[in-house]
């Protein structure tokens, strides 16, 4: 008589050769990708931190503090090619500043507590410059407190508009500060609170360029750096 086990092992691996191995791998990578598309269909799109006043004030009221190098370039009429510097900044909420060129003349200006002093180089040192006057570029500083929260709109002297992608437009108010500067135009960086370039305009020849690179943000900075010129 005829065993019929055979049969049976014939039969079982005839239906477990219905789906080849191949087959299985792809339906189990088919049914994975359709989970991750339905949970990242069920999470919500980050909103664009820079779509109104609101949003950018609460994306940077999250930055306690920030440092950053920058580069500045300053075109003007009379020169073919434009005048350029190099520096850092560092940030602490809520008002404390060091703004520091290094090339091609070293200057720190300090700010925190209501107070700020500026240090420019002669000869071997550094020394301290009562002078601050209203050039394009320190208005640019002393109002960067409040621009890292956010508040563009802070300012009475300026009228400010926010424009798509990110983009701000200040206007003076008072004629005798839009003889000086025509407008400020900032450039919102794709990561909350950062500002990418900020450019000031004195006219349609002549503007000042700065662009903020290695930005790196944290809980908080040392004392000296806002207060001590070399901490």
């Amino acid at each position: 008589m005829t065993d019929p086990r055979p049969r049976a092992t014939h039969a079982a691996a005839a239906k477990l050769r219905i789906r080849p191995p191949g087959r299985r791998r792809a339906s189990r990578a088919a049914g994975l990708a359709a989970v991750l598309l339905l949970l990242l269909a069920a999470r919500p799109a980050r909103a664009d931190w820079t779509a109104s006043w609101d949003s950018i004030q609460a994306a940077a009221g999250a930055v306690q503090a920030v440092e950053a190098d920058f580069a500045q370039e300053k075109h003007l009429r009379i020169l073919s090619r434009p005048l350029t510097a190099t520096g850092r900044f560092a940030y602490r909420a809520p008002d404390a500043l060091r703004w520091e060129y290094r090339t091609p003349v070293r200057s720190v200006l300090l700010a925190a507590d209501g107070t700020v002093r500026r240090f420019v180089q002669r000869g071997d040192a550094l020394v301290a410059d009562d002078s601050l006057g209203m050039a394009a570029v320190q208005v640019v500083v002393q109002d960067l407190t409040r621009w890292l929260k956010g508040r563009f709109d802070a300012n009475p002297d300026f009228t400010a508009e926010l424009g798509a992608g990110g983009r701000v437009r200040l206007t003076p108010r008072r004629p005798e500060l839009a003889a000086v500067i025509a407008r400020i135009e900032l450039q919102l960086a794709a990561r909350p609170g950062v500002i990418e370039t900020v450019t000031i305009v004195e006219d349609d020849a002549n503007y000042t360029r700065l662009t903020f690179r290695d930005v790196r943000l944290s809980d908080t900075l040392p004392e000296a750096l806002f207060r001590v010129v070399d901490p």
